[in-house]
């Protein structure tokens, strides 16, 4: 793995100077709960208290296909959908596109390995396609994921997006993901990392069956024995039992870390991919905050492991970013509160006896 800069810890200073600044607003100590904190986390990671809003969110949706979905048949729907789904993202016509509209945030999508000819969106959005690793990652019940290579390939992708973005001016960055069957390699990951049975943490996905969960569970476990040997090395790990969209996305969200630039992170999809960073370097979560807790149990783990309490929790299962773009204009309340209430003194009102 060729080597990354150390990522920096968020300001301290100024996380003080906002807890400092909301016991002198107009309100009893406390009163706004989780706003308190949250706001606190923008002033240590923007460096400035009052916080700035956020004037340019932007979502990065990693599109990937992998052959366990195929060979094992973990999900409810077929491999088609997701060349099909990143059609509906570049119309605009998915439900990430519909939610960033309205917390005016921009959508971008990345081919990273999706399992369909390269020409499906080549004479709309060239773009989508031109830095595509792989045609689908592997049945990682039986094969490995990628090469050592490719992972190395993905990661770096991940690492310029971020850069990419944050240099054309992104200042908090949301990472989403589509891929059939790509709760499986997330599974795979979070119970290795957490030292969690396939069970505990196999769920239901896009909604599937009895039978195909069973399916699901022994793809899990049979991945989980593979990939064992590897919970040491994050790159080999990802090659051997995640895929070139995880790889690609875990050098997304820890670049921004190593860029000073906050993450809300999404569902199972970031919150392995999160795990994975984490082991790269400890830090990194301290520019992370969690958008919301999704349905599947290896969410709820990977969270519980990395000591991040979601935003939300509002039954979601969608992947995309959607939950995180959801949660987005909670932190943006939380930001107005400690920049535009009025203290105390500033609005003439008496402020407690003791």
């Amino acid at each position: 793995m060729t080597d990354i800069p150390t990522v920096e810890l968020p300001n301290e200073e100024m996380r003080d100077a906002a807890f400092a600044r909301h016991l002198r607003l107009t309100k009893p100590t406390g009163a706004l709960g989780r706003l308190e904190p949250l706001s606190a986390w923008v002033a240590a990671v923007q460096g400035t208290c009052p916080p700035r809003q956020f004037s340019q969110p932007t979502v990065v949706v990693f599109a990937g296909d992998h052959g366990v979905a195929r060979t094992a048949r973990t999900s409810a729907y077929p491999p088609e959908v997701t060349a099909q789904m990143v059609l509906n993202f570049v119309s605009g016509g998915a439900a990430v596109n519909v939610f960033a509209r309205q917390a005016n945030a921009t959508v971008r999508v990345v081919d990273i390995s999706v399992d369909a000819d390269a020409n499906y969106v080549s004479d709309i959005a060239p773009s989508v396609v031109e830095h595509r690793i792989r045609r689908g990652s592997g049945s990682i019940d039986r094969d490995d994921a990628l090469t050592i290579d490719e992972a190395q390939q993905s990661f770096d992708l991940g690492r310029r997006i971020a850069d990419e973005e944050i240099d054309r001016g992104a200042d908090i960055l949301i990472p989403g993901d589509m891929g059939i069957g790509n709760t499986t390699p997330a599974a795979t990951l979070i119970g290795l990392l957490t030292n969690l049975d396939a069970a505990k943490v196999t769920g239901l996905g896009t909604g599937i069956d009895d039978a195909a969960w069973m399916r699901k569970c022994a793809a899990v476990r049979d991945a989980m024995r593979r990939g064992r040997p590897h919970i040491a090395e994050p790159l080999m790990l990802l090659a051997t039992v995640g895929g070139a969209d995880f790889a690609a996305m875990t050098g997304f969200i820890l670049q921004a870390a190593i860029r000073r630039t906050p993450v809300i992170l999404d569902g199972t999809i970031s919150g392995a991919c999160a795990m994975v960073a984490d082991r790269m370097d400890y830090r990194a979560k301290q520019w992370w905050v969690a958008g919301h807790q999704s349905t599947e149990p290896a969410h709820r783990a990977a969270l519980h492991h990395l000591d991040l309490e979601p935003i939300l929790d509002y039954e979601l299962r969608l992947g995309e970013g959607t939950g995180a773009v959801l949660a987005l204009p909670i932190l943006q309340a939380a930001i107005a509160i400690l920049a535009e209430m009025a203290t105390f003194d500033e609005a003439g009102v008496s402020d407690r006896d003791v």
